[in-house]
């Protein structure tokens, strides 16, 4: 949930965060290996920058009025305000997009990352960042 004192500058300082953590990830361990254990060591690494974080957060479901149970999990939620997908895929498809663009928008998060660890070099080819009409909303700062 955006709170009222987030401002564009800090979430993209923010996401310059999140990307070194996961660039330092891909040095470490490098690519070809399965998503659960890059989701391991980012979350090693996030807590060693200090940056706050909910791990496999279950993503809740508004339907008619109901929450449903629908076991949607986002990888990480970083201070409660930025979507981060992990994948370990050869290449991103558009589905992937939309899994993080629905979290965002069921998490009322203004930003999200999608990390791609099965890339050679992960700052170019290997992340994505998507912004949503709460980002556009927020004041510059």
């Amino acid at each position: 949930m955006v709170s009222e004192t987030m401002t564009k500058k800090y979430l993209d300082k923010l996401t310059y965060d999140v990307i070194g953590a996961a660039i330092e990830v891909h040095k470490s361990v490098g690519p070809g290996l399965i998503e659960s254990v890059y989701h391991e060591c980012i979350k090693h690494e996030l807590k060693a920058r200090g940056i706050g974080f909910h791990t496999e957060l279950i993503v809740p479901v508004h339907f008619k009025g109901l929450v449903l149970d629908a076991e949607l999990r986002c990888d990480l939620f970083i201070e409660n305000i930025l979507a981060v997908e992990l994948k370990a895929v050869s290449t991103l498809a558009p589905i992937h997009e939309a899994q993080l663009l629905t979290y965002m928008k069921l998490l009322k998060a203004p930003k999200g990352i999608l990390i791609n660890f099965n890339s050679v070099n992960l700052f170019r080819d290997g992340q994505k960042t998507f912004v949503n009409e709460l980002f556009r909303n927020l004041p510059d700062g």
